[in-house]
């Protein structure tokens, strides 16, 4: 809303006045602090310790309102958070100068969804990062821990939007945009890709190619989550026709990604990401 600055200078002129009277008492409002189980955790374990606050009542200034979503069931909101605890703030507290990184870059708050986010095009969001300050982490209803599909999908969400928060603080690897400048997509188009012809420009997934923030994110969670990573995007095929040779064309590009994301890591944060793919795989 735009406000006139004749009107801003009357306010002024009014606050001016206001500040020759007497002072005006009035009762300062009391914020009560939930008991509740599930407040008292998260307030402990995540607020009190590391200054996250955790969002899992339904809240629409969370969410686009043009998109569909369904809450969190209450009684899955811990053994979510449990699970965040043991593959995603473990690993950093775990390796050197990991704490240290984790606190300074750690979001404010994190919002839970207990459905995927659906959008108007057919697509779906599976997570978002909002300038470092936010975390939404979508499809907690579907928890379970014995179901690879939803354990991958949900650390690769929450290392891609983490690794956004790094390069929001660091930018990008120096010439990260020059490694495969010709396989990035036109906006909207990058879920028409399979993963065969992303691999061949140079991608571990079609969403890498929609951009070079995408392309960063998604590198780095591949490299945490996915227990064939270097069977899949780093080590080359004996290969026998063109298509194969053009799948290690692309491995080269990745290659270089990768080299340029761990060094990227060590310089700027001290942080050795190869110690966290350790930790994150012996509990898989």
């Amino acid at each position: 809303m735009k406000i006139s600055y004749n009107i801003w200078w009357v306010i002024a002129f009014a606050l001016m006045m206001a500040c020759g009277e007497d002072p005006v008492e009035a009762d300062v409002k009391q914020v009560e602090v939930s008991d509740d189980p599930l407040d008292v955790y998260i307030r402990d374990n995540f607020l009190d310790t590391y200054g996250v606050a955790v969002r899992y009542r339904y809240v629409d200034r969370y969410v686009n309102p043009v998109n569909r979503v369904t809450p969190p069931r209450k009684n899955l909101v811990q053994p979510a958070l449990s699970f965040l605890n043991k593959f995603w703030i473990e690993p950093f507290l775990q390796v050197p100068n990991g704490e240290a990184y984790f606190k300074s870059t750690v979001p404010a708050e994190i919002v839970l969804i207990g459905s995927f986010i659906f959008n108007t095009d057919g697509t779906v969001v599976l997570g978002t990062a909002d300038a470092g300050a936010r975390i939404t982490l979508t499809d907690i209803n579907s928890i379970d821990e014995e179901d690879l599909d939803w354990v991958f999908r949900q650390l690769g969400t929450i290392y891609h939007e983490y690794a956004h928060i790094m390069h929001q603080r660091f930018n990008l690897p120096p010439n990260f945009q020059q490694i495969s400048p010709q396989g990035y997509t036109s906006a909207g188009s990058w879920f028409t890709l399979t993963d065969d012809e992303a691999l061949r420009r140079g991608f571990v997934s079609p969403y890498g190619t929609s951009s070079f923030n995408e392309d960063f994110a998604e590198t780095v969670a591949f490299l945490l989550y996915d227990p064939d990573f270097y069977s899949k995007y780093i080590d080359d095929e004996a290969c026998t026709d063109q298509a194969c040779q053009e799948r290690n064309d692309g491995r080269a590009m990745i290659r270089a990604k990768y080299n340029a994301i761990l060094s990227h890591y060590q310089q700027n944060t001290g942080v050795d990401l190869l110690k966290i793919r350790e930790i994150v795989q012996a509990r898989l």
